[in-house]
Parts: structure tokens; sequence; C-alpha cells
């Protein structure tokens, strides 16, 4: 019997109404329709102190290494912030490195609370490609975040979004995780090498 993948989303935002973590929240519901187990990494829920590489153990930081390296792939969701991605989103990814995102399916999602999250989802595709994960190509920005949606107390966390073509490119988002989660390594990372020999 085969198994789906299992799909990791991590909210980069500490907002108690964060549209980041509804947006995740859409794209993992898509993941699982197409057959993936998914859960949601809220760092809001989690105790990172900033990251030290001097002190082993801090905080929740082995559980969400975990977290990571048992995923088989990860959307990573963020506000955008000055023009990049939230200081709790860059913490959580100092904790991460090869060890958790090689050759994992890596997707990633921008909320923008006015309508540039370009150099966000940028800035992401850089560190996650350090770490030799794959970003896919396809992207979600969601530009003036707090005017896409509105209130509907039979959608995810309350809301619907007013725009079905956003909705469509979010789910697809997730769809995308779940049909490429398993994809094969290419030549660029020591592990494919390994592999090829």
């Amino acid at each position: 019997m085969t198994t789906g993948p299992t799909i990791l989303a991590v909210s980069g935002s500490l907002r108690s109404e964060s549209y980041t973590r509804t947006g995740l929240k859409y794209a993992l519901r898509a993941a699982e329709e197409a057959g993936a187990r998914t859960r949601l990494l809220d760092l809001q829920e989690y105790d990172l102190p900033l990251y030290d590489p001097d002190i082993d153990g801090q905080g929740d930081g082995d559980e969400v290494k975990r977290l990571v390296r048992e995923a088989d792939a990860v959307a990573l969701g963020t506000p955008v912030y000055h023009g990049s991605y939230s200081g709790a989103l860059k913490n959580f990814h100092d904790y991460c490195g090869f060890d958790e995102y090689e050759d994992t399916t890596v997707g990633l999602l921008a909320t923008a609370g006015g309508g540039s999250y370009g150099s966000t989802l940028d800035h992401l595709r850089i560190t996650v490609r350090g770490v030799h994960g794959w970003v896919l190509p396809h992207q979600v920005g969601i530009r003036s975040a707090s005017g896409k949606f509105e209130a509907d107390p039979d959608a995810i966390d309350g809301r619907a979004f007013i725009d079905d073509s956003l909705r469509d490119r979010v789910e697809k988002l997730g769809r995308m995780l779940t049909d490429y989660a398993f994809i094969e390594p290419a030549v660029s990372s020591p592990r494919a090498a390994d592999e090829t020999e």
C-alpha cells in the first residue's frame, strides 16, 4: 500500500490573526485532499530562543528540527517585513541546516500588507537553496492580504478568499508539494553524488 508524503507547513507569523497562517492552512487542506499527511508548525506555539550555535538543546530547537527532517516536503510562510521575511522565520531557519533541508521539496508563501512580496520570496528561495532544499517554481504572494479575505464561519479560520484565482494558486501550492515531495535528487548535492556512483 502506497502512503502519501508528509507535508509540514511552517508559519513565520506570530500574529494571533495571521493571514500567513490562514494561507498555509488552505495549502495544507489541498495537500490532504491530494493524499498527503499534513502538519502545521506554528512558531507562535514553540519556544525558540535567539539561535546561538554555542548552545546545544535550546528551547524547542531539537523538536522543530526533527519535524523538518521527518517531512517529505515543507511549506514556508511569512509576512513581508521590510522587504524580506520575518525575524521569527529567520530564527527558525537558523536552527535548520543541511540535515533538515537537503533534497527536501520546499514551497514558499508570502503575505504582504501592501503590494510588494517579490524580494521576500527571493530571499527565502536563496536561503533554502543554500542548504540544498528543492524550491518549487510555483510560489505564492498575497498582496494587501487583509483585503483578500472575507468573513465566512464555514471557511478555514473563518476566512474565505474573495478571489477564486488566488485561492486556486494557494491550493496549487499544496498539491504541488504533494506531487513533487519525492522528487529525485540531482547531481548538485553530495548525497546524490553518492547514489550515482
